[in-house]
């Protein structure tokens, strides 16, 4: 007995990733009538805000707890102590982004920047004798996005003496690379303050505010395809 269009598309692909559900358009008309409807879009959303495998991590000093969440209920389950992976000296760590389980984090007080999976306790420094992979954390700034081939990349922004300099970390190839960061000269001072990149499709979102005098705030959009920059300013507010 075959199933109907619907019933594949409602009962099955509400269950694929958003990115593997896009692609099923191509199978025929049906399907990329059905994938574009905001009820296919509705419904998606809808078991996506109850993964089934979702973890909380908690660090305290020099030991990290990982829960298992249900999400449906609040409930946690019964948590597993995993000691710190890290090499010897540790003083702590900071998280400053995340993606699929994947953390990106600075070693205290080394600033060393690591990819460190929590689950599995593997880790990746990536630092370089050259300084690369150093993080300062007046100045600097990360984004975590997944590239080409499922390649997870690190964006990571420094700003010395006014001058913004940003390199990307390939997780495949192991390396770093230098692209051109192109915004106004006075975002690279220390009278900006910046957030760490949220992200969002194929963009990092960074919040800039300055709040020592005419309290500029603006967003700077990072397209992680095109290597592109928008500036987007805030609404108007008192």
């Amino acid at each position: 007995m075959s199933l109907g269009v619907e019933v594949i598309v409602f009962g099955i692909l509400t269950c694929l990733p958003a990115k593997q559900a896009t692609r099923c358009k191509i199978v025929c008309k049906d399907w990329c009538a059905l994938l574009s409807t905001r009820a296919f879009e509705t419904a998606h959303c809808s078991r996506s805000l109850f993964p089934s495998n979702q973890k909380t991590l908690l660090t305290r000093l020099l030991v990290c707890f990982v829960y298992p969440m249900d999400f449906k209920t609040g409930d946690y389950g019964t948590p597993t102590n995993i000691q710190f992976p890290f090499p010897p000296g540790l003083k702590g760590i900071a998280t400053l982004a995340h993606l699929d389980g994947l953390l990106c984090i600075s070693l205290q007080p080394t600033n060393d920047l690591v990819l460190w999976n929590p689950t599995t306790t593997k880790y990746k420094l990536l630092s370089t004798p050259t300084g690369q992979g150093l993080y300062n954390n007046v100045n600097d700034v990360v984004g975590l996005y997944k590239g080409s081939a499922d390649d997870y990349n690190v964006l990571h922004i420094k700003r010395t003496t006014g001058v913004i300099t940003t390199q990307i970390y390939s997780r495949r190839s192991r390396t770093w690379r230098q692209i051109p960061f192109d915004t106004k000269h006075e975002y690279a001072t220390r009278m900006f303050i910046w957030s760490h990149g949220t992200l969002c499709g194929d963009t990092l979102y960074f919040t800039i505010t300055e709040e020592w005098d005419v309290f500029i705030n603006v967003i700077i959009a990072f397209n992680t395809i095109t290597k592109k920059i928008i500036e987007i300013p805030f609404p108007q507010f008192h």
